[in-house]
């Protein structure tokens, strides 16, 4: 067994399953560096103490990608599990692929055909999110990398998760946000647009949780759908979810009824560690539990 806190993971993401909880993230000891090895999963029953690593994904031979395996999540979708994750090659842009497994510690096998992120676009962090209508939506990030002020962006997929359906929509840029400060960058003010997670509260609003840097550093806000539906109108809240230094962030309920964000803190490599605070809906919307 090993601990969380002796655990380094970027952009961790929480599957419960089965009175267990699969713990999933960018875990290349470099995850900047040149080469992508993989991805690693956990498991625990209490989120303090984990069974692992084990070997989620590895690169099959001729797999097109190369480094920067980055942000894996994992949902059950039509009793198959289904891991949607950020890659890139030395001569491609960076997208997300979906891959797909019987077991949620894998092995993952490539589900789509390369990217289902548009051809061309520097884009990260594919989440799923299924509608009221039952149909299935990818939200990811066009990347601050290519277009300065990052975009969230939203596509239809198909319904056996292969492909996408339509062309994407983009809801809304980093810097609409009031809470966002940017960073400067060769003369240029750029926005982050990183880890969009999905969260329906007891009034059926549609909120989205997304990291982007604040005055105190790496920080989790929260956007509204105005119509409720993915392609928005998106209204941008004051008041972020998460501001001491932390971010990339997912909501999960443990085994206890307690609904938790799930987070990395510090945003340093090699210090990051998948953190879990409490947090609760109040005026239908999210906050941390006892911090009002």
């Amino acid at each position: 067994m090993i601990k969380r806190n002796d655990i380094q993971i970027r952009d961790p993401f929480v599957l419960t399953y089965d009175g267990k909880y699969y713990l999933y993230g960018t875990t290349d000891k470099d995850c900047w560096g040149e080469y992508g090895y993989g991805f690693d999963c956990y498991i625990s029953e209490d989120l303090d103490n984990w069974q692992g690593p084990i070997h989620a994904f590895v690169p099959p031979s001729g797999f097109w990608a190369d480094r920067n395996f980055w942000a894996p999540e994992v949902y059950e979708y039509k009793n198959r599990f289904y891991m949607f994750a950020t890659f890139k090659s030395d001569d491609g842009c960076r997208g997300t692929q979906i891959l797909s497994a019987a077991s949620p510690d894998g092995p993952f096998v490539p589900h789509s055909a390369g990217a289902v992120t548009p051809t061309g676009w520097e884009c990260l962090d594919g989440t799923l999110y299924i509608d009221a209508g039952g149909s299935p939506w990818m939200i990811f990030c066009h990347e601050w990398t290519q277009v300065g002020d990052g975009a969230m962006c939203a596509v239809r997929l198909s319904d056996d998760l292969t492909h996408a359906t339509d062309e994407p929509v983009e809801l809304f840029h980093a810097s609409e946000a009031p809470w966002t400060t940017g960073v400067e960058q060769d003369g240029k003010k750029l926005y982050i647009t990183d880890g969009p997670y999905m969260y329906c509260t007891k009034k059926g609003s549609l909120l989205m949780i997304w990291s982007s840097v604040s005055k105190s550093g790496y920080a989790i806000g929260i956007s509204r759908s105005l119509s409720g539906s993915v392609d928005g109108e998106w209204k941008h809240e004051k008041k972020m979810l998460f501001s001491e230094g932390g971010g990339h962030g997912m909501i999960f309920r443990d085994f206890n009824g307690r609904l938790l964000v799930a987070l990395h803190a510090p945003n340093q490599t090699p210090n990051e560690r998948a953190c879990f605070f409490e947090v609760e809906e109040k005026r239908d919307t999210l906050v941390l539990k006892n911090n009002q």
